[in-house]
């Protein structure tokens, strides 16, 4: 009866070390799509970041109505725009502002009025 369940626990054991080197095969393309998941985050999270950043920067700077351009990011490219016109002036300056800002790639303003 010894001998049999040391052989019992002895299987049991083999089995379950089998599943568990199965599983672990199984999951490297899960792993690989929780990767791209994970890049996917990093970059919306960066973008979130760009755009909170340029908003603020723009709200707090002096001689540019920030309140009234909208910002938008996609892959640190940020979009600005406005349904109230700016000046010449003051588009400029909001693209320069916005192009200092760490993480951004390029700046498009064509959408933002100005006068």
């Amino acid at each position: 009866m010894k001998k049999f369940a040391i052989a019992a626990a002895t299987a049991l054991t083999l089995t379950m070390a089998g599943g568990a080197f199965a599983q672990t095969a199984n999951q490297a393309p899960m792993m690989l799509a929780a990767n791209s998941t994970v890049e996917n985050a990093k970059q919306e999270g960066s973008d979130t970041w760009i755009t909170t950043k340029v908003k603020a920067d723009l709200l707090t700077e002096k001689g540019i109505p920030g309140s009234d351009i909208k910002v938008e990011t996609s892959n640190g490219v940020v979009a600005l725009s406005s349904d109230v016109k700016v000046t010449e002036a003051q588009k400029k300056m909001a693209v320069d502002i916005t192009k200092k800002i760490k993480g951004v790639k390029s700046v498009t303003a064509e959408a933002l009025k100005a006068e």
